[in-house]
């Protein structure tokens, strides 16, 4: 494995764990009726490599799941973020 390889894959893990968290973080929240991460931000670290992370947090913490654009936004970059890896990996040096 490349170190470049190594990066992005660190990277990716980090970013789950984040993504994860925040969408955690959001239900308790809710559930706390407190103050809530705007939509944009957990778009945002979904976007940014969270994808992963935010598409779990989803389903295991029952977070957002009864909203389509969240359902279909998050599935969606995870499967262009599953996608562009494998590209990567297959075709780059």
């Amino acid at each position: 494995m490349k170190i470049w390889q190594f990066a992005l894959l660190a990277y990716l893990g980090v970013m789950t764990v984040i993504g994860f968290a925040i969408m955690y973080s959001d239900k308790r929240k809710a559930e706390k009726r407190r103050r809530r991460t705007p939509e944009k931000v957990l778009f945002a670290v979904s976007a940014i490599g969270g994808s992963l992370g935010t598409f779990l947090g989803m389903w295991v913490c029952r977070h957002k799941n009864r909203h389509w654009y969240f359902v279909v936004g998050f599935t969606l970059i995870l499967i262009a973020h599953i996608v562009l890896v494998l590209l990567l990996f297959e075709f780059v040096e």
